[in-house]
């Protein structure tokens, strides 16, 4: 089955504006480090509104955190007197749970705007270390209404309460994740991750609208014999990049699965890679061919 979905409509002359609400590492390949590149390879005009400030990723034993939510509301306060307009508002690290509320500002503000949601909050089955209960219970508030919804296994199970089962599901288990999500209000649904350790991590779409859970699209890709840091983030920017670009929801799916798999090809080559992260910078122009057929 194929949704043949399309979320954003790409006029070939006009450059979508999309506000990346993340958090920023000095060093390290994640969040703002991947969302600004990829989206802007893939043709679009990115706003960053920095929920965080890292020195690096925590994956790192050494790293600073500063919670940015205090300058927030004059941040977009300013973006608001001078007229900014969005097309999309793309989410992912917070820092704390008030961030939440001014996620939902911005969705009040710019009503139009796309609502592409990667609710970042823990891998593994296990929570990342600057997250709490609180956050994750928070976080879960941007589910409804959700043009799109990009969690992985351990985040659909902290948004849902269904308990997390490792990566190795079923398609019954598969549909009862993805019918939980889409229940909480998700328009449209990305799970990530699933490995039958059969060579392949399949990822999973369904559609509110379309059938939902009952007939989700499996895309597969090759697993490669490593793990890499910050593939979740590279792959949910790319997603959002293809759908700026015009292209249908399980299309953009395969297309930035594709995109992190030649990414973590080219990966293992660079120094510090298995702490700094994945290296997509040589893989840039598959995205940008994206809008050379706009």
């Amino acid at each position: 089955m194929s949704t043949n979905k399309t979320l954003y409509q790409r006029d070939p002359h006009y450059i979508p504006r999309v506000a990346a609400v993340h958090d920023m590492c000095g060093y390290g390949k994640c969040s703002l480090t991947a969302a600004i590149p990829i989206l802007s390879a893939a043709g679009c005009d990115v706003c960053p509104v920095p929920t965080a400030l890292f020195s690096a990723h925590t994956k790192f034993e050494h790293y600073t955190f500063h919670d940015t939510t205090d300058m927030l509301p004059g941040y977009l306060d300013a973006w608001v007197q001078e007229g900014v307009e969005l097309d999309g508002i793309y989410s992912g690290f917070l820092g704390s749970a008030e961030q939440v509320s001014i996620i939902q500002r911005m969705y009040r503000q710019y009503p139009q705007a796309l609502r592409l949601v990667d609710p970042v909050m823990g891998d593994g089955g296990h929570m990342y270390p600057t997250y709490t209960p609180e956050l994750c219970q928070a976080t879960a508030r941007l589910v409804d209404g959700a043009d799109l919804l990009l969690p992985n296994l351990t985040e659909a199970s902290l948004l849902t309460g269904l308990p997390y089962e490792g990566q190795d599901l079923d398609q019954a288990q598969v549909q009862e994740r993805l019918k939980a999500l889409l229940g909480m209000g998700a328009r449209n649904v990305v799970l990530k991750g699933i490995d039958h350790k059969d060579g392949f991590l399949r990822n999973y779409v369904a559609c509110a609208d379309q059938g939902g859970a009952e007939e989700p699209v499996e895309l597969k890709h090759e697993k490669l014999p490593y793990m890499i840091h910050g593939t979740g983030d590279a792959f949910a920017s790319a997603v959002c990049g293809a759908l700026f670009a015009g292209r249908s929801l399980d299309e953009a799916a395969r297309i930035a699965g594709e995109f992190v798999r030649s990414a973590m090809e080219h990966t293992p080559a660079q120094p510090d890679f298995e702490q700094r992260g994945v290296s997509f910078e040589l893989d840039l122009k598959d995205l940008t061919a994206l809008t050379q057929t706009l």
